[in-house]
């Protein structure tokens, strides 16, 4: 999966199409992230004790990866990610596809 924890993505399809956000948490296996501010969902939340009043809660939610793209960060616009070979050690470093920029 391309993308990381820390990520700023812009999300390109759903209901939250347009909206940015940092990548909180990411789950490989399944191919979400959870991304703060987008995709909530409100649960409502039953009393624990006597005389506390139920509640509801705004929760986020995770979006598959195929929805979400990163945010470049030269031209602000979502890009792909890529990899690259860097140096003599052949390191392998994340880049943006439109400008080339290392993440």
């Amino acid at each position: 999966m391309k993308i990381k924890k820390g990520d700023n993505v812009v999300v390109i399809a759903g209901k939250d199409r347009g909206k940015t956000g940092t990548v909180v948490r990411a789950f490989p296996k399944k191919e979400q992230v959870l991304v703060d501010g987008v995709n909530v969902a409100h649960r409502h939340q039953k009393s624990r004790r006597r005389g506390q009043q139920g509640q509801i809660i705004e929760k986020a939610m995770p979006v598959h990866v195929s929805n979400v793209a990163l945010k470049d960060g030269k031209r602000g616009a979502p890009g792909r990610v890529g990899y690259m070979i860097e140096g003599e050690a052949s390191k392998k470093v994340r880049i943006t596809r439109p400008s080339g920029e290392k993440i």
